[in-house]
């Protein structure tokens, strides 16, 4: 029978449960609790957490070096209870999981709060490494450790440092951090600290960070801004890097300060004197200057007069023969070219060139040299339907009209009669510098050809002269006024009124015959005509005479029309 001082063993359960609130193997399991360590010996802590017996827990638990655990016998201490009792009747104790719950209790917390962390990053895995969060291990990706990516992680390695929670799952026992969210946050609030104390138009030193095609990034104690090549010089600047280097000390101006976007706009050109100040009076209309070029484009070239003063030539402003070309054939890069001012718009800060203008106009020097009725020499250039164009001094060219090129035959026929390349003989028909053309004429260098006013000082519209036949061709007779008079064509429709009349054929070389002056041509040689000529006889006779209807017949008002003539 069982007595207070003799407990049976259904007695020592029951005040057991009563102690642990519940069944012996229940209560203490999967739960921290406090505990005394009783001994320490081969790496191990006994500790007595109140159950049938005491556990055993390595030192290394407590610390990573075992010589320095600073543990002693009768210490405190909270542990896990993965299990009342092994095989061997022990209590199975953990340091470790006590440690990892409490942390994951006070980082489940935190992270509700959106507060930082502290941890220490202490191993390297696929991705990114490990951080000991006080007993909880983390994962740090790669591209959360820094707002840079970063070389050597050696610094950074088992340092006291804050890191912000971005993920949590305590089933699945996986924590996310970032050291990068807490390095941006820290920079944001030093950016708005210092942009509190900066202002636009200050004028500011600063290191340069990084120089990029576009710009150079400047560190301005703290917070970088922008230096774009536009607002380096005033001058045409092909790379920052021709300016300045990195780590060089630049004095800047604050030219914007984006409150929103806490971007910063540097410039340094603004700290020099405008060189477009009175650029009017400095580079007036008219004036002829010289300068370098600087970039060629489809469009034209931009030309240096000074350092930041730079003008445009249009590409129908570069030369006076040179058309449809491209700039860079026609000039290139860093070459010193002649100008004229053109146009000056100081509120764009603009200015128009001309190259050609700074040049003689090869078409006025042209009319100088050779007046109408000169005789010229060139190389067929090009070959159209409607005229040949001959390379002429000056590197301007000629057109010969098809109609131009020979006498008696048809302007395509005369066409075919010459190739590109070949050198030909003319003479200067008309010259009209503002059009910029050249009038030419080969026929009129033929035997034969009227000189320079020989058939309008010889004869006129209306008169009727007596040719000598020079040549006899299909389409009508070639002749000619007098000796040495002006000659001239008679189509074969213009050599009689009735068409057995019109026939080439019935007259011979050296026979003489009457005919009106119908014209001229472009080169001022004459047309003539019988027919024409008949026609008029008969309308005077009429006049003279009387009508047929007076009784006499039109044969003998043109007999008494003749008799009268040779008379």
């Amino acid at each position: 029978m069982a007595t207070a001082a003799n407990p049976t063993r259904d007695d020592f359960a029951r005040l057991l449960d009563e102690q642990l609130g519940g069944a012996a193997d229940g209560g203490f399991e999967g739960r921290v609790v406090k505990g005394t360590i009783t001994a320490i010996e081969a790496g191990s802590a006994l500790i007595d957490v109140g159950l049938k017996s005491e556990g055993r827990v390595p030192l290394k638990e407590f610390s990573r070096d075992e010589e320095d655990h600073g543990l002693k016998v009768g210490d405190e201490v909270e542990v896990y209870v993965d299990r009342v009792e092994n095989a061997d009747g022990e209590a199975m104790l953990s340091r470790d999981r006590a440690r990892r719950e409490a942390a994951w209790d006070r980082l489940e917390n935190e992270f509700g709060e959106g507060k930082r962390v502290e941890g220490r990053i202490f191993g390297r895995v696929k991705g990114g490494f490990t951080v000991d969060l006080d007993g909880a291990v983390a994962f740090l990706p790669g591209s959360q450790v820094d707002v840079r990516p970063v070389r050597d992680v050696g610094p950074l390695m088992d340092v006291p440092q804050p890191f912000q929670v971005l993920k949590m799952d305590r089933a699945r026992g996986n924590i996310v951090v970032s050291r990068r969210a807490v390095l941006e946050e820290t920079r944001a609030e030093q950016r708005s600290e210092l942009i509190d104390n900066l202002a636009e138009g200050q004028v500011i030193e600063g290191v340069v960070k990084n120089i990029t095609d576009y710009g150079a990034f400047v560190d301005l104690g703290g917070i970088d801004g922008l230096l774009h090549v536009t607002d380096m010089s005033y001058k045409r600047i092909n790379n920052p890097s021709e300016m300045i280097d990195i780590g060089q000390t630049v004095t800047v101006q604050i030219i914007r300060i984006n409150a929103e976007t806490q971007r910063i706009s540097l410039g340094m050109k603004q700290l020099e004197s405008d060189p477009w100040d009175g650029v009017s009076a400095k580079y007036p209309v008219g004036a002829k200057l010289k300068g370098t070029v600087t970039n060629i484009t489809e469009y034209g070239a931009f030309i240096e007069l000074e350092p930041g003063i730079e003008g445009l030539v249009h590409v129908s402003e570069m030369s006076w023969t040179k058309k449809n070309v491209h700039p860079g054939k026609i000039i290139s890069t860093s070459q010193e070219v002649d100008v004229m001012v053109l146009e000056v718009d100081s509120d764009k800060r603009r200015i128009s060139l001309g190259i050609k203008q700074a040049q003689g106009n090869p078409w006025e020097d042209f009319a100088e040299k050779y007046a109408v009725g000169s005789k010229v020499t060139g190389e067929v250039k090009n070959a159209t339907e409607f005229g040949l164009f001959i390379g002429l001094d000056g590197d301007v060219d000629g057109m010969v009209h098809m109609s131009d090129i020979a006498w008696g035959i048809s302007g395509e026929d005369a066409l075919a009669l010459h190739r590109k390349g070949e050198e030909v003989e003319a003479v200067v028909l008309d010259v009209d510098v503002e059009k910029e053309r050249i009038s030419l004429g080969m026929k009129q260098l033929e035997k034969g050809a009227p000189s320079e006013g020989g058939a309008a000082g010889s004869v006129k519209r209306g008169d009727v002269v007596t040719v000598t036949v020079l040549e006899v061709r299909d389409g009508g007779l070639e002749v000619q006024v007098g000796e040495d008079g002006a000659t001239g064509f008679i189509k074969r429709t213009d050599l009689g009124r009735d068409r057995d009349e019109q026939r080439p054929d019935r007259f011979q070389v050296g026979q003489k015959l009457d005919a009106m002056v119908t014209g001229f041509d472009r080169s001022k040689k004459p047309n003539f005509s019988v027919k024409a000529r008949q026609i008029a006889e008969e309308k005077q006779a009429v006049e003279q005479y009387g009508s047929s209807d007076s009784g006499a017949s039109l044969g003998d008002i043109l007999g008494e029309a003749l008799k009268k003539r040779g008379e």
